[in-house]
């Protein structure tokens, strides 16, 4: 079992203590029960999102929203890190990390809106076309999570996670870094019509992840980890659906 995602990991259905899955007499974790843990994380961002876009158009584009921006951003990797490492507190932790994507969320959203109006609309509904079609593909046998699959997501995603990271390095000492993963032109398109599929087929992993942690008897707090999971796959795709349709219009 594996996952690109890194919330979403081999070991996280075992208990760490015996290193076998925890019995269903313990309260068994379940596909509905998941659904749910995850449309109330989705509304919990949405409401985040909402507020920050709606401070920055009151304002009329003058609102600094870079504390948003930041706190979000770096309080939302804090409580990441943690719940790697505590899937049981993902009850209470969860819904934090969704209030603080969503403030993150609503910031970069309007400010992208209002340079290229109309964008988040197109963003949100590639984003959620995108996860429908490939749960309907994944569902219908079409698309299957093999072992070979899996390996080739994982390997791509840390490939761009360590291309994102080098020219993370690059700008804070001074170079130039690369400038197509935030520019237009052929080759900026290129890499994000990449970086965009790799995204959306991380997607793949998460369903088959969290049909195995039903399958296993996983315990219920897990439904809130995996929507967590899954969530952290969604806030990814929706950013760089973001940064494709900004290249695009440019």
């Amino acid at each position: 079992m594996r996952s690109g995602n890194p919330a979403l990991k081999d070991s996280t259905f075992l208990d760490l203590g015996s290193g076998r899955v925890v019995s269903r007499d313990a309260g068994a974790m379940t596909l509905n029960g998941t659904v749910n843990k995850t449309a109330a994380l989705l509304v919990i961002t949405l409401a985040g999102a909402l507020y920050t876009w709606h401070l920055f158009f009151s304002s009329n584009g003058t609102a600094n929203l870079m504390p948003y921006v930041l706190g979000g951003a770096l309080g939302g990797l804090a409580v990441a890190i943690v719940l790697m490492f505590k899937q049981a507190w993902a009850p209470a932790l969860a819904p934090a990390y969704a209030v603080l994507e969503g403030l993150f969320i609503g910031a970069v959203s309007a400010m992208f809106e209002m340079r290229f109006p109309g964008i988040v609309l197109q963003a949100v509904g590639l984003t959620f076309g995108t996860l429908v079609a490939l749960l309907v593909a994944y569902r219908s046998g079409l698309i299957r999570a093999t072992e070979n699959f899996k390996l080739g997501v994982v390997a791509a995603t840390g490939g761009i996670m360590l291309l994102y990271l080098v020219n993370i390095g690059m700008r804070l000492f001074g170079f130039e870094g690369m400038a197509f993963i935030h520019e237009g032109g052929p080759i900026g398109i290129a890499f994000s019509l990449i970086v965009v599929t790799v995204a959306a087929l991380n997607l793949v992993l998460d369903f088959d992840f969290i049909e195995t942690g039903v399958d296993a008897g996983a315990p219920k707090y897990m439904e809130w980890y995996a929507a967590f999971g899954l969530l952290v796959t969604l806030v990814w795709l929706y950013l760089e659906m973001l940064r494709l349709l900004s290249k695009l219009r440019e």
